[in-house]
């Protein structure tokens, strides 16, 4: 008997996903609850679990294929995985049925109907998608029936090595076509959607980093074994933008139609990478965490983002955004809004550079800021009046302490 795999509830107002990789084979012995698939959508990676202990039946989906929440991708057998066994033979002897025959010359004359992560391996492998047996739902063809056809004839994979030897004349360069995770789609329709929407502006200012590095040198220890996190930035800049926002609320708003949202919180969406790009979890509430539960909670996100691991509601919201390029190096960007936010902060690479200080010339470590927001609701005094207040706080903790 075999039980069906659905795609779960994936969270408010998402209906679809793209199988992102089976983690489980045919034949392959699964028990409860173990991750069989994983799936990407608009935010982040979910692992669909088996619901019963059992064998991997057969894949109904392709990677690379959009699939609906509530749709059947997989089948769960009974068993301990012996009889999978016999499964792959079914297969080729179902392909000398003449009913079957017509079935893949459609599907082969017809490349729109083969999934990408297929069209992909008939270009790799170089063979006629027409001339091979699909066993997939409905005699769709598989990966696997690609590398299966190109394995098992070698005189047809020979034939177009021929037109393939002369690329090294022109100096052998390649193209590879990958289709664009749906976390990737989502961020760029995103950008696209707040370039063509807001007015947006960037203003920028830079700080002198000495009074945080030497307060970062001095604490660091005494702050890892007591708090069991290591002091960084960002929960200095967090902190300061918390109570910045709370002076010019308008950076902290958003526009909804012809209103104007301003919220009496700061939950801070930061800017963390994943093995499929960057995420924004947000920290709720920042503006009543210490630096030490600011650091905390960036710590735990940066950990679970890189296991795949960040829930959605972790992503859901956020008023402010503050993202980190100085950690790659970057010097100076222009960051793009997160809708519907209205401004998000640019961190830069700490570097040393010559300042005027009391008429002398010296040597300071200075960071760049850079705060795009949205002209129709921050005007330009409101802009510089924040980064001011945050360059104000980083150069003197001090306020941040006595919050000033």
């Amino acid at each position: 008997m075999a039980t069906e795999v659905l795609v779960p509830v994936l969270g408010e107002s998402i209906t679809e996903a793209t199988l992102g990789e089976w983690l489980k084979q045919p034949g392959d012995k699964v028990a409860a609850d173990e991750p069989i698939a994983s799936l990407e959508t608009d935010k982040v990676s979910v692992e669909v679990p088996s619901p019963v202990a059992g064998v991997m039946g057969q894949h109904a989906v392709s990677v690379g294929d959009t699939v609906q929440v509530g749709a059947m991708i997989a089948t769960i057998d009974s068993g301990d995985g012996a009889a999978a066994a016999p499964a792959p033979a079914a297969a080729p002897a179902a392909a000398p049925t003449p009913a079957a025959a017509p079935e893949p010359e459609t599907t082969g004359d017809t490349p729109a109907a083969l999934s990408p992560s297929v069209r992909r391996a008939v270009l790799e492998h170089g063979v006629d998608p027409a001339t091979i047996k699909g066993t997939g739902k409905d005699g769709r063809l598989t990966k696997e029936d690609v590398a299966a056809a190109a394995s098992s004839k070698p005189a047809t994979t020979s034939a177009p090595a021929a037109p393939a030897a002369a690329a090294p004349a022109t100096g052998g360069r390649k193209e590879e076509r990958v289709k664009m995770t749906r976390l990737r789609q989502t961020i760029a329709k995103r950008l696209k959607e707040a370039q063509n929407t807001a007015a947006m502006l960037t203003t920028f200012n830079d700080v002198d980093m000495t009074a945080v590095i030497e307060a970062r040198a001095k604490y660091k220890d005494l702050f890892e074994k007591k708090h069991g996190v290591r002091l960084g930035f960002m929960g200095f800049f967090v902190k300061a933008a918390t109570m910045a926002l709370k002076d010019i609320p308008s950076v902290n708003a958003s526009i909804e139609g012809d209103e104007i949202v301003y919220h009496d919180y700061a939950d801070i969406s930061v800017a963390v990478s994943s093995p499929g790009g960057l995420v924004v979890p947000v920290i709720r509430d920042a503006q009543d965490l210490s630096v030490a539960g600011i650091e905390k909670t960036i710590g735990d996100f940066g950990k679970r983002a890189k296991e795949g691991a960040l829930k959605m509601d972790e992503m859901k919201g956020g008023t402010f955004t503050i993202s980190n390029g100085g950690v790659f190096g970057s010097l100076m960007s222009t960051p793009i809004i997160n809708p519907p936010q209205s401004a998000v902060l640019g961190l830069h690479r700490i570097e040393d550079r010559p300042v005027v200080v009391n008429g002398q010339v010296v040597v300071r470590p200075m960071m760049y800021l850079a705060l795009s927001y949205d002209h129709r609701l921050i005007d330009g005094r409101e802009a510089v009046t924040f980064l001011v207040a945050l360059k104000n706080a980083i150069e003197d903790p001090t306020r941040i302490l006595i919050d000033l």
